[in-house]
């Protein structure tokens, strides 16, 4: 991931407009409460060549759950975490080697629920521009940086309908082929919808697919949605 760096004026004023626009969708530590079994993941974010870029995994082939798809990095809550921004750094620092003192947690956005009772809360970090990866090879087989603006205007995408809990859901699939080293990686579900979700929130721009937040106000709708689903999966416990 050695790419060349903006001068440090410019980076400074990506992160810095990036930070002020997700200032207000600081909510996801409100619903920490819902649920004793709780998730987290870190959304790394960079600024590179100009751009922001977010950083994912691809887990390892040896992993019993999800074996072989991308992600971000982070895993279950433990006792010893004091919050879900300490779960998110400590799985950071075991799968990538990313230290807490190279990432900057600036907000944890609307969480989301998996089997019902599985709360996933995302922490968007910005990580120092200089960090080089150290896989954990028993977790990650890959690290890889995504341009933010791919997940709004996107090269190689389609997306998958279903219903739940009496409601549209679209599922995001992107394709995406690392400039580096020509390998095509599969980017879907929850971490698509994180990566979107992010990208709408920094990038303000209208993305080239239909997507299920209302454009004019994402943070009210998504907010509903997950409202929503935690009303139905409550009802069905």
């Amino acid at each position: 991931m050695s790419r060349p760096c903006p001068p440090e004026p410019v980076r400074n004023s990506l992160i810095d407009d990036a930070k002020a626009r997700l200032q207000k969708y600081d909510v996801g530590t409100k619903y920490s409460h819902l649920s004793s079994n709780k998730y987290s993941i870190l959304l790394p974010l960079l600024a590179k060549e100009g751009k922001l870029h977010l950083l994912f995994t691809l887990r390892s082939e040896k992993l019993r759950r999800s074996p072989g798809e991308v992600c971000f990095p982070g895993g279950k809550g433990e006792p010893t975490d004091v919050d879900e921004v300490a779960t998110a750094l400590r799985e950071a620092q075991e799968e990538v080697g990313l230290h807490p003192h190279q990432v900057e947690a600036v907000c944890c956005l609307v969480p989301s629920l998996l089997d019902r009772d599985t709360l996933i809360t995302p922490v968007v970090g910005f990580v120092d521009h200089d960090f080089q990866a150290q896989p954990n090879p028993d977790e990650v087989k890959k690290v890889f940086l995504v341009p933010l603006e791919y997940f709004l205007h996107p090269q190689d995408y389609h997306q998958n309908h279903m219903t739940q809990s009496g409601r549209h859901v679209i599922i995001h699939c992107f394709e995406y082929t690392n400039p580096e080293d020509g390998v095509t990686y599969h980017i879907r579900g929850i971490t698509a919808k994180f990566a979107v979700f992010l990208a709408l929130i920094i990038l303000e721009r209208k993305p080239t697919f239909e997507v299920e937040f209302n454009l004019n106000d994402l943070m009210s709708s998504s907010e509903e949605i997950f409202l929503k689903l935690r009303k139905h999966a409550a009802s069905k416990l």
